[in-house]
């Protein structure tokens, strides 16, 4: 049996510091979430400044996307989540003039884990990146305040 570490994070979102969700962070990405069904759901347009190989985005930026729909369609159940393992399967090389399609939903829900997929489209509907994880539930040190925050999902 593999014994998990208890882990207490600050989850007061109020700063809205987030680099994929926050409001407040001048580099940030600002991404805005919608729900259909199971299912979470984001747009994003990237632009030079989100660019590997020029006219590219940058892989990073492609990762960090997955990884945030698919941490907060864990975070949309009520628990509070960290990613603890992620895998991530690019198609093709995305041009930073598409507008992308960032989706998540969960595949399982265990008592400590929270396993997620997520895949990115064009607009068009073709997939240029897919991904899975495994969000770890960690304990709350804001619990009053994530309850009041958690709209953004």
């Amino acid at each position: 049996m593999v014994i998990l570490p208890k882990v207490t994070l600050n989850t007061d979102l109020n700063e809205g510091y987030c680099f994929g969700c926050g409001e407040n962070n001048p580099a940030g990405l600002k991404l805005k979430f919608t729900k259909d069904g199971e299912v979470l759901k984001t747009e994003f347009k990237p632009d030079k400044m989100h660019q590997g190989w020029p006219g590219l985005l940058h892989g990073g930026i492609v990762a960090t996307l997955l990884d945030e729909v698919m941490s907060n369609v864990a975070y949309a159940t009520g628990k509070t989540c960290l990613t603890a393992e992620m895998s991530l399967r690019q198609r093709r090389p995305i041009d930073i003039n598409e507008t992308l399609v960032i989706t998540a939903w969960i595949t399982r829900h265990r008592s400590k884990i929270i396993e997620t997929a997520g895949k990115i489209c064009l607009k068009d509907g073709t997939v240029v990146a897919e991904s899975s994880a495994k969000q770890f539930i960690a304990e709350n040190a804001a619990e009053d305040k994530v309850k009041e925050n958690r709209s953004h999902v």
